[in-house]
């Protein structure tokens, strides 16, 4: 038995995604103890993925913090893995290998880089979507691949029973409004609009909620629909998968819980600016698909509001 490292530090919405290939990289090395290194916030949801034997902290302290990088390579270095999956594909993850296994290829240190075709360079592969960059990684690492296109993240939910009961919660439809800060460009102006025509259309059919991250809870006040919390607190990575799976219908800016909602059946919506495509972040599912406009702004909520209405339908 060998030990094997897969390298996923997030974000959330990468963490979704990446749930095909970890299950993939499992399934190749069924006699292999697979271990996986990760930051803070993803630890405890890593430990619930049954794909996984051990979860490793990564604090991603500064590299210029020698100690702490001892530490972490020490601590790495004792399980003495035979193959590493950088599925993180980060400058710090190389920078990590060049410690570790300097000279390795990818029959040991599978990535991105070492596993790059021939006849591109890492910015033109770049342009390919998430999914089929790690299914070119991985089967050029020598792994077939039956989950990697198509990942399920529904392992990481938990059980939302006393939350439903508490908010009275049957059919619902399920808005995420909000984005981090610094990407404003990704954030749809009209979701109060967009309620309003529900409201008009369904009445209480539909009972329209929200679920706010940490950050987000004051925010949501502006927004007309139901906040949900977990006794004042945002709902955790466990507690919104399940909220996602099982609402009727998700509308959703280009965040984490629209990757989630992709990945896990869900029915919805994802609102797509000039940030990026639905192509690059392979989004786009069965039940789930995307609006792309060169400007959110210009977006309007009648337009949202008709597909969701065929969509319903």
């Amino acid at each position: 038995m060998s030990n094997i490292l897969i390298i996923k530090h997030g974000s959330l919405g990468d963490i979704a995604q990446a749930s095909g290939a970890i299950q993939d990289i499992s399934e190749n090395h069924k006699n292999d103890r697979i271990y996986l290194l990760t930051t803070k916030a993803y630890l405890e949801v890593f430990k619930k993925n049954p794909f996984i034997h051990e979860v490793i902290l990564d604090k991603r302290l500064p590299r210029y913090n020698l100690i702490y990088l001892y530490f972490l390579m020490r601590e790495l270095k004792k399980h003495s893995f035979s193959k590493v999956f950088d599925l993180q594909n980060s400058s710090r993850t190389n920078f990590y290998k060049n410690i570790l296994f300097p000279k390795a290829k990818k029959e040991t240190w599978s990535s991105s880089i070492t596993t790059l075709p021939e006849v591109i360079d890492k910015k033109e592969f770049d342009k390919h979507s998430v999914l089929d960059r790690f299914n070119h990684q991985l089967q050029t690492s020598g792994l077939k691949t039956s989950h990697t296109l198509n990942p399920n993240f529904s392992w990481a939910g938990s059980e939302i029973s006393k939350i439903k009961d508490h908010f009275k919660l049957n059919k619902f439809i399920l808005l995420f409004p909000f984005c981090s800060p610094h990407l404003h460009i990704k954030k749809w102006p009209y979701y109060n609009d967009l309620i309003k025509l529900i409201l008009d259309k369904f009445g209480n059919e539909y009972k329209i909620v929200i679920a706010p991250g940490p950050s987000e809870i004051n925010d949501a006040k502006e927004i007309n629909a139901e906040v949900l919390l977990d006794n004042g607190k945002a709902l955790d990575i466990p507690q919104l998968t399940s909220l996602i799976k099982e609402s009727t219908f998700v509308i959703a800016n280009d965040t984490g819980p629209a990757h989630i909602a992709a990945h896990v059946g869900a029915k919805g919506l994802t609102l797509f600016g000039k940030h990026t495509t639905a192509y690059k972040v392979s989004i786009e599912r069965d039940n789930f698909k995307a609006i792309e406009v060169t400007d959110l702004n210009n977006l309007s909520a009648e337009k949202v509001f008709e597909r969701l209405i065929n969509s319903l339908n």
